[in-house]
């Protein structure tokens, strides 16, 4: 592990959005306790360093059944037979399930859905054949070891001839989440021959894979005609909507858990096969049925960042102003599949640049269905982007942050809107000093230590600042305690912890006795945790239902003629650790419980929903890399021995879990840029 040089740009006029806007009309009156920001431990830390948080794989369920898939190993075809006697008559199978006999499923579809499905064609629904490694058969059995085995019986038969592969290539305006493909603005051609200096270069991304530690994992339990699953996803809703789409039943009848994912990094954000062939299997066997994915099965059929290559033209004059950017892509897809790796979306607003065109190929192959892994579009695209700024700046001799500060802009070029707010110079600059930018010599080849070259590379991080409507709801107990709920997702990244401390501060209330609710499709709606958007979205709905039944309470109090704040106005009282007191006079008041007792209520809540309503600034975070390397010049290998991250994110709701995310970032870059390669 490299050493880490870390540091968060949060300044108070960040206008991006946070917990801190009230809802309309609240004028009620807080102490603030500073809980937001602070590094508290995880809340759910002591249950997982235990083993007693329960993933959706581990629930104990009477006369559970296993499932284990029979997967295609042609690249196209069609199943001519499928023989299944054999394992029909091992021990322990309870069925066997084949296009032949599987339950019938809708296809989803995806632009009028709110579920996100992974693959357009639904599982075991025709013997046609798309890509090797998709699921052609499921065995049940009372064992998992029983199903595994009887797995290996099933044979099946293709029929290939006529059956050839031919990719298809298209040029889409948008994807599926709305992101623009095409875009372009002044004369590319003119920006490039007016420039003093010009680069034309191609790079290219491997097909990448996700693998958290948790696999993909259902256990699906039919309740008469209500489908109960937990499931590994990252979105409750959206799953909940999807399996409901599909098997032709309304949403209110299926109910889905997830109270815990080890990882998902976007692989778990659309829905997959797994939890539609677990329902369908159970509803088969009239029994619970669990299916969790191996690890083999991790690189078939859930997703993969596809390849990319990418040709990049740069124009620029003498002092480095961009004159023309041209960032074309051709991205795989596949025939399944809608999803469109979006690489050209940062460069459409990094930089200040009067001429720029962007454009996506996409090229369906016979692949699986490809699918967000983390910072999808702005992983592949920044890669490029800034390696081509790189080259720019060797060729005019300048040095590579000046070259970004010369075309920095606080304006997004694309929208023609302010940044909410941006603070990219002084990440750059903070980042120079820790790596010690200034010591270098950037000549090639210059700087050695032992036996080794050293070399010092830097770039720049971006990503939107999505916010999404999400609801949440609070209750305040009669023993003085709080219950929040908000049917959000904790991949990992600490969403119950933050959550409890927003719930904390907003409640004026111990983190003690919070308790916040999450993973359940039953709670109030919340969007897929994905597009780092939950803290945004969910956040300001845990705040807004937080303070409003605070208001409530005050307003009992104050209509109560036995209570103390009898009379009192809004704006005389106070709240701090649970109990409301007159601000002129702190002896007198009265705790929560104390309100809620002498009422005999069991509890008080409220609900909210929190809508973005910004639509005259442009979101966005920044960051800037910087890393020292260390390249061996006889055997190539390259170390990372240091690394400098500066990250521009808004306000900071947990300090260490924040910084978390930020070393698990940059894991995942230095992953991403010297180790990983799925070859088929």
């Amino acid at each position: 592990m490299p050493r880490l040089g870390y540091s968060l740009v949060d300044l108070p006029n960040n206008r991006a959005p946070s917990v801190d806007s009230l809802p309309k009309g609240s004028n009620l009156p807080m102490i603030m306790n500073a809980i937001i920001g602070q590094p508290l431990n995880r809340v759910d830390g002591k249950l997982k360093v235990t083993g007693k948080a329960r993933y959706s794989a581990e629930y104990p369920l009477a006369n559970l059944a296993h499932a284990v898939s029979v997967e295609a190993n042609i690249a196209k075809g069609q199943i001519k037979t499928i023989e299944t006697s054999r394992a029909e008559s091992a021990p322990g199978v309870i069925a066997v399930l084949t296009h032949r006999n599987a339950p019938k499923l809708h296809a989803i579809d995806s632009k009028k859905s709110q579920a996100m499905p992974g693959e357009f064609w639904p599982p075991l629904q025709d013997d046609t054949v798309f890509y090797d490694g998709q699921v052609i058969a499921l065995v049940v059995a009372d064992s998992f070891e029983q199903a595994q085995y009887a797995a290996t019986l099933v044979t099946p038969e293709y029929q290939k001839e006529g059956m050839q592969s031919e990719a298809t290539t298209s040029q889409p305006k948008k994807n599926d989440v709305g992101q623009k493909l095409r875009t372009a603005r002044g004369d590319v051609e003119k920006g490039l021959a007016e420039a003093s200096v010009r680069l034309q270069e191609t790079y290219r991304t491997p097909v990448e894979h996700h693998n958290p530690m948790e696999p993909h994992a259902t256990i699906a339990l039919w309740n008469e005609d209500e489908l109960i699953l937990y499931d590994s996803t990252q979105g409750v809703m959206a799953t909940r909507t999807g399996v409901a789409e599909s098997f032709g039943i309304p949403k209110k009848k299926v109910h889905v858990i997830s109270l815990f994912l080890g990882g998902g990094f976007g692989c778990k954000g659309a829905l997959w096969a797994r939890p539609l062939l677990a329902a369908m299997a159970a509803k088969q066997v009239a029994r619970p049925v669990k299916f969790v994915v191996s690890r083999r099965q991790m690189f078939t059929a859930n997703g993969h960042r596809p390849q990319t290559t990418q040709e990049i033209n740069l124009g620029a004059a003498q002092n480095g102003a961009l004159t023309a950017i041209r960032h074309v892509t051709t991205v795989e897809g596949s025939t399944v599949s809608n999803f469109i790796e979006p690489s050209g979306a940062a460069t459409q607003m990094l930089y200040a640049c009067p001429n720029l065109e962007v454009l996506h190929t996409l090229m369906r192959l016979d692949h699986p269905g490809p699918t967000f892994m983390r910072a999808p579009g702005e992983a592949t695209g920044t890669y490029a982007l800034e390696a081509a700024l790189d080259e720019l700046a060797y060729r005019l001799k300048m040095d590579p942050v000046q070259l970004r500060l010369v075309n920095y802009t606080d304006t997004d070029p694309e929208g023609k809107k302010p940044f909410s707010s941006k603070h990219l110079k002084e990440c750059y600059q903070v980042g120079s000093q820790l790596i010690g930018w200034t010591e270098r010599n950037p000549k090639p080849g210059s700087m050695r230590e032992g036996g080794s070259l050293i070399g010092y590379g830097m770039a720049t991080a971006t990503y939107p600042a999505h916010r999404w409507p999400a609801s949440a709801r609070a209750q305040i107990l009669a023993n003085g305690r709080a219950v929040v709920e908000s049917a959000t997702q904790d991949l990992g990244t600490g969403t119950y912890t933050i959550m409890t401390q927003i719930a904390a501060e907003s409640l004026d209330l111990p983190v003690e006795r919070i308790e916040f609710k999450l993973g359940d499709s039953l709670f109030p709606e919340a969007p897929v945790s994905g597009g780092s958007a939950s803290a945004a979205s969910v956040g300001p709905a845990v705040r807004a239902a937080s303070l409003a039944v605070k208001k409530k309470l005050v307003k009992l109090a104050l209509g109560d003629s036995d209570s103390p704040l009898h009379g009192q106005s809004e704006d005389s009282i106070a709240v701090e650790n649970g109990r409301l007191f007159l601000r002129q006079d702190v002896s007198k008041g009265e705790t929560y419980a104390e309100i809620l007792g002498r009422q005999k209520l069991p509890d008080i809540e409220a609900e909210s929903t929190e809508l973005p309503d910004d639509k005259h600034h442009s979101f966005h975070s920044f960051g800037a890399q910087f890393v020292k390397v260390k390249v061996d010049p006889l055997l190539g290998t390259v170390r990372v021995t240091k690394c400098a991250s500066v990250m521009d994110i808004g306000r900071v709701l947990n300090a260490k879990t924040a910084r978390s995310q930020v070393i698990g970032g940059v894991v995942f870059g230095i992953g991403m840029a010297l180790f990983e390669h799925t070859v088929f």
